[in-house]
């Protein structure tokens, strides 16, 4: 067989394990291994097996996912997501949709310190949805909301996704986070926007509160300043080239950790289970690295990714032909398999396309993240929606794929944006550049 067809069979055998429920980070190791066995040697696939794993996990750019994990579960522990939402809510309640907007809203500021969608989902879910359901809101809304929502927690740094991208494409960690900054609330303040409208246009879905006084409203932000203070911090040291990515993760974890004792949520029980969980999840992401790079020496030998984009690139149609099939095909992806496994499975393929037809690297992991979270929110697979199936247990998954539709929107139409104003992406990384 041709290296090409080997290299097509992999991929379709990957696809095939994935879907009979083998995990990723094995299913990619044992096909990229039985692969380069077949294509070269025994002694070199067994070289390959040995050597990767030890260079994956040694990356000194792979600190900053156990750091940003367990900076976000301390403060996650230490209520900060409950303060969130009443800080939020309190400057929003007297708008009608006050409280999905307010969700959004403390989403999209949770994310700023948890860096995981499943995370800021649960978190600011099992808060906001029990107080919308007793101001009145349509079930549809109020868990929609959190389910979109929650996806804010990969694209606002610090995102674990973001750094994985980093990790498997060779590009600044550093930047690609400070690159979703502009998106990631921008991305917000549209979801915000289409609560808005969409109660203008049926004012039943949710109704309106009274009024906080302005005192009350100066009050309740004095909760909160830990993650303004943290956000800042660890963001504009590396924006300004005074941390470097695992620097600032470290001094993200340290100050959480510290936030955790000043408010004295912190405990033995609350040390343990941040470290369990931290270790459990780097170890899930460690692995599922691992997997990639040995099945990424496979697909090099095949040479399946530079045939591919040869042949793409010899095509005489337009490069936002190609991006807007890649974007379809990512889409669709996404409501079968999971997002991190999506990426390490079809980056070794799609990022040499993407350099060839000349788009900014940086770019387009925003725009991957972006394309990743409406796979969180589209069925069967739909992640998200699980998660906040699992707090709403009365309301039926269908009412909740159906309160989708309209956010839905909204992120397609922020990818379409994307597409054609990609300096909503590259502009804070550029000037770092400069």
């Amino acid at each position: 067989m041709s290296p090409d067809l080997v290299g097509l069979i992999g991929v379709i055998a990957i696809l095939v394990l994935f879907l009979l429920r083998v995990q990723i980070g094995i299913t990619m190791l044992v096909v990229g291994f039985v692969g380069y066995w077949y294509l070269v040697n025994w002694n070199a696939a067994l070289s390959v097996v040995g050597m990767v794993p030890f260079a994956s996990a040694s990356n000194y750019g792979l600190s900053v996912l156990p750091l940003f994990i367990l900076m976000g579960l301390f403060l996650a522990y230490g209520g900060l997501g409950r303060d969130i939402f009443q800080a939020v809510d309190a400057w929003f309640r007297h708008v009608r949709g006050g409280l999905a907007i307010s969700t959004i809203g403390a989403c999209a500021a949770f994310a700023a310190v948890s860096g995981s969608a499943t995370a800021t989902a649960a978190t600011i879910g099992s808060i906001a949805l029990p107080e919308m359901k007793r101001y009145g809101y349509a079930d549809s809304m109020a868990t929609a909301t959190v389910a979109v929502a929650g996806t804010l927690g990969i694209l606002i740094p610090p995102s674990t996704v973001l750094v994985i991208y980093g990790i498997l494409t060779e590009q600044s960690i550093g930047q690609l986070l400070i690159a979703g900054i502009i998106p990631g609330f921008m991305l917000a303040g549209m979801m915000m926007l289409t609560i808005y409208f969409q109660v203008r246009i049926k004012p039943s879905m949710a109704p309106t509160q009274k009024q906080l006084p302005w005192k009350a409203k100066f009050v309740s932000l004095k909760k909160i300043w830990p993650i303004l203070v943290i956000f800042l911090l660890v963001m504009g040291g590396m924006y300004t080239g005074f941390f470097t990515p695992t620097e600032a993760a470290a001094f993200g974890a340290f100050t959480s950790l510290i936030f955790a004792i000043v408010t004295r949520q912190f405990s033995r029980k609350v040390l343990t289970s941040s470290l369990d969980q931290t270790v459990r999840t780097t170890a899930m992401l460690f692995l599922i690295l691992i997997g990639a790079m040995v099945f990424s020496r496979f697909l090099a030998v095949t040479r399946l990714p530079y045939d591919l984009t040869e042949m793409i690139a010899a095509l005489e149609i337009s490069r936002y032909a190609v991006m807007l099939i890649i974007i379809f095909s990512l889409v669709v992806l996404g409501c079968f398999i999971e997002g991190i496994s999506i990426m390490v499975l079809t980056l070794p393929v799609l990022y040499p396309l993407i350099l060839e037809l000349g788009f900014d690297g940086i770019w387009f992991g925003i725009l991957l993240v972006v394309l990743l979270n409406i796979g969180m929110i589209t069925p069967p697979v739909g992640i998200n929606v699980f998660v906040t199936a699992g707090i709403a247990k009365d309301v039926p998954l269908m009412t909740i794929f159906r309160g989708i539709v309209p956010l839905l929107i909204t992120m397609i139409v922020f990818c379409i944006i994307l597409l054609f104003f990609p300096q909503i992406a590259t502009f804070l990384p550029n000037l770092m550049r400069g």
